[in-house]
C-alpha cells in the first residue's frame, strides 16, 4: 500500500506548536509635544525630536532621554504602539492639517492678503530672512508686511511716520535689547 505524503502528518505543521501570530501594535505618528510613556522604562515625557532610529524624550523635570524606536515600545493614553516619525508638512494622506514652519495649521488653498495696516520692522537682511522662514506664511495670510530697517538708528523716525494706532499695529524686532546699550534706548524712545 503506497500512500503519497499530503503535508498534513506529524512534520505537516510547526514541530513546537500552533505557529505564534505577532502581535500587532497601532502606529502613532510622534510629533513635537506628544505625551508618551517608555514602556520598558516607565519614563513619563513629551515627544522632543527624533534621532537615526531614536525618539527623544524630554522629563517633568526638563531631562532629556534617548529611546529606541521599537514596536510596542510605548504608551500614548494607557495602550502600547509604535511610534513612528512625523510625515514631513505637507505630506498627502490621513485628512490631517499640515503645519507651517512655525508650528501653526496652515490655511490650504489661501492666497497671500492684501497688505493690511500692520507691520514688522527688523533690522537687517539676515533677521528679515529669518521671520520669512520661521512666520512667512503665517505672515502672509494675515497680511503683515515685514519691513527692514536696515540699521536700528532711523527706527525713531520710522515708527513716527508709520503713526500706530488700534487699526495700525507695528512690531519691532530688535538684537542686543539689553538694558543701556543702543538698542534699548532708540527702543525706548
Amino acid at each position: 500500500m503506497s500512500e503519497r505524503w499530503n503535508g498534513k502528518g506529524v512534520l505537516g505543521g510547526p514541530v513546537d506548536g500552533p505557529r505564534r501570530l505577532a502581535v500587532e501594535y497601532p502606529g502613532v505618528e510622534a510629533l513635537p509635544g506628544l505625551s508618551v510613556v517608555h514602556r520598558g522604562s516607565r519614563f513619563a515625557g513629551r515627544v522632543v525630536r527624533f534621532e537615526v532610529d531614536a525618539v527623544v524624550l524630554r522629563g517633568p523635570v526638563g531631562s532629556e532621554r534617548l529611546f529606541r524606536l521599537t514596536p510596542g515600545g510605548f504608551e500614548v493614553d494607557g495602550r502600547a504602539v509604535t511610534l513612528t516619525r512625523p510625515r514631513p508638512v505637507g505630506a498627502a494622506g490621513g485628512g490631517r492639517p499640515t503645519r507651517t514652519a512655525s508650528g501653526s495649521v496652515a490655511v490650504r488653498g489661501a492666497a497671500a492678503r492684501v497688505a493690511r495696516a500692520g507691520r514688522i520692522l527688523v533690522e537687517g537682511v539676515h533677521d528679515a530672512e529669518l521671520v520669512e522662514k520661521v512666520w512667512g506664511d503665517d505672515l502672509r495670510v494675515e497680511g503683515v508686511v515685514v519691513e527692514r530697517l536696515d540699521g536700528i538708528d532711523g527706527l525713531e523716525d520710522v515708527v513716527r511716520s508709520f503713526a500706530p494706532a488700534a487699526g495700525r499695529r507695528l512690531g519691532v524686532l530688535v538684537d542686543h535689547l539689553v538694558p543701556g546699550s543702543k538698542e534699548a534706548r532708540l527702543a525706548a524712545a
